[in-house]
C-alpha cells in the first residue's frame, strides 16, 4: 500500500469524507484513515437512520460559537443549494419533514454510499481500522505512526469529531493534536442533548413516558418553540435539544405548555361562558390528555372554574406559561448529538480551515468550535468546512 499522500485526512466521517472528494477532485493525492471498521457510523444513525442531512434555511445565525463570524465564510461559499444539487445527481430522494428539513426518504446510507462514490470518482482512498498513535512534523509535511504503518503527507486534516456518542468511536484526539502543536481547545460540553430530571419531578413523569406535546423552552435569552417529550429518564424532543445547547448547570428552564393559547384570556371566557368547566377540561382541550390529567394532579388545581378569583387564574396562566424547572443535568455525551466547544477558531483561516501558523494542518467539522442548532445545520457545517479545506489542503 502507498504511504506517501499530498493530504492525509483523520476522521472518515462527513467533513472528512467531503474534504477527500473535494481534494482528490483538484487531483490531489489523499487518503482518508479511521480507527473504527466502517466509515460515517454518526451518518447512518442520524435523523433516526434516515439522515437529516441539511436545512435549507441554514444561516450562521444557526450556529454556536466563541468566535461568531468564524463560520460565514465556509457557509457562504457551500451553501445547502450547493449540497442539494449533489443529492439530485446521485439520485438520491429526500422528503421534508419539518420547514427546510431535509431526510433521506429510504436510509441514511444513500447519503453515505454518495459520499463514498464521491471519493471514489476522486481518487481518494479510504483505509479503515487504522488508528494513529503520534503526529510528528517533518520538512516535507507530516509523519503518522499507524496501526497499519507509518504514513507521511504535505497536508494533514484532522476530522475527527468530538466527545458525542462515545459508542460510536467518538474520541478527544482530535483535541490532543490540536494541543500538540500550540492551538487552544476551548472547553467542551454536550449539546442537543436530553435533560435528565430532579428524582421527584422525575417520578411524577415517569408515567408520561412517550407524551410529545408541543411548547416554547426558554433559558439565557434564547427560545425554541418545538416538541417536548417525556421519556423515563427526563425530557427530551426538539424544544429541549435545542435549548440544551444555551442550558448551563444550575440553570432554570421556562417551558410555555400552550404557545399558541392565550391562557389568560382563555380562562376568563371560559369562567364567564361555562363557570362549571374545570381546569383539567380546559387542559385536556390543549394537551396530549395523559399529560394534561398528570399536570393537573402535580399543580393541584381543582374545583369548578367559578371557584378561581382573577388572582388565582393569573397564577394558573403564569404556571402554564412558565412552567420552571431546574434540571438535574444532562444525559451527557452519551446520547449528545453534537459538542460545543473545541478547537478555538480564531486560530484558523475562516477561508481554508488551515492553522494560521501551520497552513498545512487543518480542521474541519464538530473538531472545531462551531456547533449549529438541531434540524441539519451540523451536516450542513460538515460539508461546507469539508469543501473549505478540500479546495485549499
Amino acid at each position: 500500500m502507498a504511504s506517501d499522500f499530498d493530504v492525509i485526512i483523520i476522521g472518515a466521517g462527513a467533513a472528512g469524507l467531503m474534504c477527500a472528494a473535494t481534494a482528490g477532485y483538484r487531483g490531489r493525492r489523499v487518503l482518508v484513515i479511521d480507527h473504527a471498521n466502517k466509515p460515517g457510523k454518526k451518518i447512518l444513525m442520524s435523523g433516526g437512520g434516515r439522515c437529516n442531512f441539511t436545512n435549507l434555511n441554514s444561516t450562521p445565525a444557526n450556529f454556536l460559537s466563541d468566535n461568531p463570524h468564524f463560520c460565514i465564510s465556509a457557509l457562504r461559499r457551500y451553501t445547502p443549494q450547493h449540497f442539494l444539487e449533489l443529492v439530485d445527481r446521485h439520485g438520491v430522494e429526500y422528503v421534508e419533514k419539518a420547514p427546510g428539513q431535509l431526510f433521506c426518504e429510504d436510509s441514511a446510507k444513500d447519503i453515505l454510499n454518495l459520499l463514498i462514490t464521491e471519493c471514489e470518482w476522486a481518487g481518494a482512498e479510504i483505509r479503515m481500522r487504522t488508528s494513529v498513535s503520534s503526529v510528528t512534523e517533518s520538512d516535507e509535511g507530516y509523519r503518522l505512526a499507524t496501526s497499519s504503518g507509518p504514513l507521511t503527507c504535505r497536508s494533514l486534516v484532522i476530522a475527527t469529531g468530538g466527545l458525542s456518542i462515545p459508542t460510536m468511536g467518538a474520541t478527544g484526539f482530535g483535541y490532543q493534536i490540536a494541543e500538540q502543536f500550540g492551538l487552544q481547545v476551548l472547553p467542551t460540553r454536550a449539546g442537543l442533548v436530553p435533560f435528565t430530571l430532579q428524582p421527584e419531578l422525575k417520578d411524577q413523569l415517569s408515567p408520561l413516558s412517550g407524551v410529545s406535546c408541543p411548547v416554547e423552552a426558554s433559558c439565557n435569552n434564547q427560545h425554541f418553540r418545538e416538541p417536548m417529550l417525556v421519556t423515563h429518564r427526563g425530557l427530551s424532543g426538539p424544544s429541549m435539544l435545542q435549548i440544551s445547547s444555551f442550558w448551563n448547570p444550575g440553570d432554570e428552564l421556562a417551558i410555555n405548555l400552550l404557545p399558541a393559547q392565550r391562557v389568560m384570556e382563555d380562562l376568563l371566557a371560559l369562567r364567564r361562558d361555562r363557570p362549571q368547566s374545570t381546569l383539567a377540561h380546559y387542559l385536556a382541550q390543549h394537551l396530549p390528555k395523559r399529560f394534561a390529567q398528570a399536570f393537573n394532579e402535580l399543580q393541584g388545581w381543582s374545583g369548578p372554574l367559578q371557584g378561581h378569583k382573577n388572582s388565582d387564574l393569573e397564577q394558573i396562566a403564569r404556571t402554564l406559561e412558565q412552567w420552571t424547572i431546574k434540571p438535574a443535568g444532562t444525559e451527557g455525551y452519551r446520547t449528545a448529538e453534537v459538542t460545543l466547544g473545541g478547537v478555538d477558531t480564531r486560530q484558523l483561516s475562516s477561508k481554508t480551515m488551515a492553522t494560521i501558523d501551520r497552513p498545512d494542518l487543518y480542521f474541519i467539522g464538530e473538531v472545531v468550535d462551531v456547533t449549529g442548532h438541531l434540524g441539519g445545520h451540523n451536516f450542513q457545517w460538515a460539508w461546507a468546512s469539508g469543501v473549505a479545506a478540500g479546495n485549499a489542503a
